[in-house]
């Protein structure tokens, strides 16, 4: 039974040039005297190196950690010796460094002790950090960690679609993937179905790759998925973006602001599917994929490239052209040129087309923008591409935004029919870059902010708590000297009798000077000259010594 097919607004035809890469099969490349394996090579965080410089490695022994749930780990291509980490050049535009693990391989090419999974009678949660740690990653291009897609949606998942349209021209190595390795890729499918608990598996094929439906067809039929399905598209860039291959398989528009899991449909690319299978299967992590080597070379082909493989030694392997000026990693539609020639392959390279003035001349000047609207009818994303244009020429990334810029999935079919020949893609992707720089700016303010805040908040804690220990130590030293200076009950009447005995003391003091007093009253009179030396001069007799002077005074 014919299915029904949708169709998707926009979209243009250019050459596809896909047929001199498809002579030959896929073809293995010889190991490189060094891999240079960046350990950020997705979306999400940069994963932490496990090893260090010297260290002996095995081939797929893992020697990037993922960093937190976002992110995915990074094993090592071949057997050998860590010679540095250090930064290095990364596969893009920018020229920008990396932190990268140079291994020097050691010709042995020995694998980890690698295990099958029994992943139906693993759960989910654990399945998926298995898919985390084995660094599987989207290998359309998007590189997004797959085991965050691997969740059924909140109304659960109907359908699962595979996509293998690859409606780039020059690139195919899905074309190459299918032919030779469909059951692999049906049972990653089912893997994932499984995972998902989706009703229906539906794989999307360009018809100009019969072979490759084919294939899928006899490897369904072979595995006995009565819920899988190999559909033939038509050939129309870009069939293979993700909402683009849903609605012509479903008819489901998935709008703005929302995702396909809404509507109970996830999309995955067939390598992923592949490299699932080999984790479950075999339990080798994601270390190699196939890459397309096109362009201006001699022979066009797919080879199995190890990731942190120079650029340079797989496309000397297709034969390249004298005249070559560049490398564009990917397509010429969404393709970026890459700053050195020998930069290493990664797992979102799934071309490198070698470019020269001849095969890719320079584009006409840009002229102004005249409004015809051309752009508006190309969009498959239903965007306004020259209301964007203005807005992100002018800056006002707001009004751009406002137009819904971050739709724009950069397919280039705006461009390709301008016929002013604006640049029209490049100026959506610096209006990007500005916006996310500036969140970045502002996240970071914020988060400076917060550790302000935090800090004071700290100080004035610590202030607080020292006062209120200050108090009740000062509290405790008061209560200490009041309970010592109060008189303890059994020491009064101590106390009182040595009061009794003092006064005692002081009355029997004065009853002697009393006596004294009167016996010295009672004395008789000295004679004169007796020689006899007046009594020790008490107050008392110093008082009656004139007396007694006067009455010694002859009469």
């Amino acid at each position: 039974m014919l299915r029904k097919l949708f169709k998707f607004n926009g979209g243009v035809k250019p050459a596809t040039n896909k047929a001199d890469s498809t002579r030959d099969p896929i073809k293995p490349v010889p190991m490189p005297p060094q891999l240079v394996v960046p350990l950020h090579q997705h979306v999400g965080g940069t994963p932490h190196p496990l090893v260090a410089a010297g260290e002996q490695v095995l081939k797929g022994q893992r020697i990037g950690a993922a960093d937190g749930n976002v992110s995915s780990a990074v094993h090592a291509p071949t057997s050998g010796r860590v010679l540095a980490i250090e930064h290095r050049v990364m596969a893009h535009t920018s020229g920008l460094t990396t932190l990268s693990v140079v291994i020097e391989p050691d010709g042995e090419d020995r694998w980890i002790d690698a295990q099958p999974l029994p992943w139906r009678s693993m759960g989910a949660d654990e399945l998926r950090d298995e898919m985390r740690d084995a660094g599987v990653v989207g290998l359309g291009g998007a590189v997004f960690p797959s085991h965050l897609k691997l969740k059924p949606g909140k109304s659960g998942t109907d359908t699962l679609v595979i996509n293998g349209a690859e409606c780039e021209p020059f690139i195919t190595c899905d074309d190459l993937l299918m032919r030779e390795r469909a059951k692999q890729i049906v049972r990653g499918a089912e893997i994932m179905q499984h995972m998902l608990q989706a009703r229906r598996v539906l794989i999307g094929i360009e018809d100009n790759k019969p072979e490759a439906v084919a294939a899928m067809n006899q490897a369904i039929a072979a595995r006995g998925a009565s819920t899988m399905e190999a559909v033939a598209i038509p050939t129309r860039y870009p069939a293979g973006g993700a909402k683009q291959l849903i609605r012509v398989l479903t008819g489901i528009e998935v709008p703005h602001g929302h995702r396909s899991t809404d509507y109970g449909v996830q999309c995955f690319n067939t390598g992923t599917a592949y490299a699932i299978a080999d984790v479950v299967d075999r339990g080798r992590p994601l270390i190699s994929r196939i890459v397309t080597v096109a362009g201006n070379v001699e022979r066009p082909g797919n080879y199995e490239v190890l990731f942190g493989t120079p650029m340079d030694h797989v496309a000397a392997l297709a034969g390249v052209k004298a005249d070559t000026d560049r490398f564009i990693m990917g397509g010429p539609m969404m393709g970026f040129r890459m700053p050195a020639y020998d930069v290493p392959v990664v797992k979102a390279t799934n071309c490198i087309l070698v470019g020269s003035e001849a095969l890719f001349p320079a584009p006409a000047p840009e002229m102004a923008c005249i409004r015809c609207g051309e752009c508006a009818r190309a969009c498959p994303a239903d965007l306004q591409p020259f209301e964007l244009y203005w807005h992100s020429r002018a800056k006002n990334f707001g009004k751009a935004q406002e137009y819904h810029l971050f739709d724009c999935i950069e397919c280039g079919c705006c461009a390709y029919v301008c016929p002013s020949h604006i640049p029209l893609v490049d100026y959506y992707r610096f209006s990007k870059s500005e916006i996310w720089a500036r969140e970045r700016q502002k996240d970071a303010a914020d988060l400076a902010r917060e550790r302000f805040e935090l800090r004071n908040e700290r100080i004035e804690r610590e202030k607080r708590e020292k006062a209120e220990k200050l108090a009740a130590k000062t509290a405790a030293g008061r209560a200490a000297a009041t309970a010592d200076n109060a008189p303890a009950p059994s020491a009064e009447p101590a106390a009182a009798s040595s009061d009794d005995s003092k006064k005692a003391l002081i009355a029997a003091a004065m009853a002697r000077a009393k006596a004294q007093r009167e016996s010295a009253a009672a004395q008789p009179t000295l004679a004169p000259n007796n020689n006899i030396a007046p009594a020790t001069p008490t107050a008392t007799s110093a008082e009656e010594a004139p007396s007694a002077s006067s009455t010694e005074k002859p009469l």
